[in-house]
């Protein structure tokens, strides 16, 4: 090989997260030389396992596996990959100061003074959940239709969907999706239920790491969203922790002929005659390449790594315009023993905890950030993972949390007096649940939405690569031309939580990139 065609390549992919591992994947797959190159020591962008302290490591983003696309799962082969679940189809467990607790699964409610009555109309509402998370999930398997310019894919794609909606659902199911479609989901459970403990896991479930109330309008779309994803919202712990995941995809890519890099963050995205010519590095390596597919933020991608002289104004002005506000926090600790929670056995800890006890808590959690401030009662999502992981834990275990609500941007700025101070909310609103953790704590953190801007890329903080709202999903995102993976700028593509159908550890943006490449390809 001469000097010249070393560093050439079919495609580039910048961001070695897992969508644009998946995506490396399947072009691979499909006989093209690839290369992924992730600016970090390992690859999996959000979905990574690290060490917390000595003997102690934990899942540092995301931290349940409830969304990964199941073709990923199969067409990738992960399972020969190395990929494991220590944990399978998790409850949910609502915790309750006094023991009440209230438990989740797919379809039954017990404890936390649910009626027999409450718990059949949970039962019921699930299965229309799932029934239409179904047809949502026909959506997130292939790239959005083109509305604008269909092709005959798109025409099939758009009978497909009327399909399902119309003769799978049915007349009656179908008009209560589309009334319920771009309600909030405190008046969808307040026609439903009664129950506050019920409502309050719940509507948890539709904020969850979006910058919205269960009051803000449309985020019942979000809740549908969960479930749409993977195998119908089922919550798992891979073993090893998320970076597990990230490891087996990046070993299937390796296998189909991609090469991976780490340490090789990108300077920028070449442009020569008004296409991409490859990359340069940090180091000031140059890559090159007529196709570069970005797996990092899309603000990120168009404003720092290409820059918008490339672009058209008005295309620069909706991605100006693009929002990505991130809410949720990141809580870790490093636990001698376990702390004792009343009323729940060390098997009822191995699962998922939440403390959202009523969704007005959670509305009032929300009103703060609004204002730039902390929550004092802040929602959480817990998970004791060493519990069923031993590998995360030498001795003792470790607890990770998603936070609900921090503001991306306090009042006074994240100093560390004041990152200090919000450590502490955390650890005394778990205290009102277990008394005894403060005992029990060898080592805490907090990373704040700044800080998972800064070590995750997450712009914003926010980990969808911009909020999923009914103006940026579907044809819509980021924008209306940028929908199907390309950016306006020949050669130039995206792949990441930023493109449809979004965030979580889906795998389904980078398989539809690919596939939308690939299609492109052979017309």
């Amino acid at each position: 090989m001469t000097d010249s065609n070393k560093n050439k390549y079919d495609a580039i992919i910048v961001g070695g997260g897992h969508n644009g591992l998946v995506c490396a994947a399947y072009l691979a797959k499909a006989g093209k030389k690839v290369i992924v190159l992730e600016a970090n020591s390992q690859v999996g962008g959000g979905a990574v396992t690290s060490e917390l302290c000595y003997g102690k490591r934990i899942s540092y983003c995301a931290h349940f596996l409830n969304q990964l696309n199941t073709h990923v799962l199969k067409e990738l082969n992960l399972a020969a990959h190395g990929l494991k679940f220590a944990a399978r189809d998790l409850s949910t467990v609502s915790l309750d100061r006094d023991g009440d607790h209230l438990i989740l699964t797919k379809n039954s409610a017990k404890g936390g003074g649910i009626t027999k009555e409450e718990a059949v109309a949970y039962k019921n509402f699930m299965m229309l959940i799932h029934d239409y998370a179904k047809t949502l999930g026909f959506l997130m398997d292939s790239p959005p239709i083109d509305i604008f310019n269909p092709d005959w894919d798109d025409k099939l794609a758009a009978l497909k969907l009327g399909w399902k909606l119309r003769v799978g659902l049915g007349a009656e199911k179908m008009s209560e999706l589309l009334r319920m479609i771009g309600m909030n989901i405190r008046d969808v459970l307040n026609d439903e239920f009664e129950n506050n403990k019920l409502k309050g896991a719940l509507s948890f479930d539709a904020v969850l790491g979006t910058h919205t109330g269960p009051y803000s309008p449309g985020n019942f779309l979000n809740f549908l969203y969960r479930y749409a994803a993977g195998d119908s919202g089922a919550l798992n712990i891979p073993e090893g922790g998320m970076g597990a995941v990230s490891n087996a995809i990046a070993s299937s890519a390796t296998a189909s002929g991609a090469e991976v890099r780490t340490d090789a963050r990108v300077r920028t995205i070449n442009v020569e005659n008004c296409a991409v010519s490859g990359v340069t590095l940090e180091n000031g390596e140059i890559i090159n390449s007529s196709m570069v597919i970005s797996n990092a933020n899309t603000k990120t991608t168009v404003f720092d790594l290409v820059g918008t002289r490339h672009f058209e104004a008005d295309f620069v002005l909706r991605m100006t315009n693009y929002r990505m506000r991130g809410a949720a926090a990141k809580l870790h600790i490093a636990l001698h023993a376990l702390p004792d929670f009343k009323g729940l056995s060390k098997e009822d800890l191995a699962n998922r905890l939440l403390i959202a006890p009523d969704q007005e808590d959670v509305e009032r959690a929300f009103n703060h950030v609004k204002y730039g401030e902390t929550s004092p009662s802040p929602m959480m999502e817990i998970s004791i993972p060493s519990l069923v992981d031993k590998s995360l834990a030498d001795n003792g275990h470790v607890l990770s949390a998603t936070v609900q609500y921090a503001p991306y941007a306090l009042k006074g700025g994240w100093t560390e007096e004041a990152k200090a101070a919000f450590l502490e909310t955390c650890i005394d609103r778990i205290a009102e649940y277990a008394p005894d953790i403060r005992e029990q704590i060898e080592h805490a953190e907090i990373l704040t939405p700044k800080d998972l801007e800064d070590r995750f890329g997450m712009v914003g903080g926010n980990w969808h690569h911009g909020e999923l709202t009914l103006d940026q999903m579907l044809m819509l995102r980021p924008v209306p031309e940028a929908s199907r993976y390309a950016l306006p700028l020949d050669g130039l593509y995206i792949c990441g939580a930023g493109a449809h159908p979004g965030g979580g550890v889906m795998g389904a943006a980078g398989r539809n990139a690919a596939k939308a490449i690939l299609k492109g390809e052979v017309k």
